[in-house]
């Protein structure tokens, strides 16, 4: 889902609201109840929700960085991993 940033034209108040595509802009402050919120323009945010899945999806092969090795963020030395990883 993406996150709106929002600015209040009456009272300068600034707000992100997590909402569906489909769903339509909101108007009221929350702040001052006023109808004058504005959608802002800005860097396009979202959240990814789940174990890791985007980790793997678009790698192949030895690019894979799973949250579970022992040797993540390295892509060389992966048999050293295995020596000295039991604590």
């Amino acid at each position: 889902m993406p996150i709106y940033e929002y600015l209040c034209d009456s009272c300068g108040h600034q707000l992100e609201a997590l909402q569906k595509m489909s769903d339509g802009p909101l108007t009221d402050c929350p702040s001052c109840d006023a109808p004058s919120l504005k959608k802002q323009v800005s860097a396009a945010a979202f959240r990814l929700k789940g174990g890791g899945w985007y980790e793997t999806d678009f790698k192949s092969g030895k690019k894979k960085n799973l949250a579970g090795d022992s040797g993540a963020g390295s892509s060389s030395g992966s048999d050293s991993g295995s020596s000295g990883g039991a604590s």
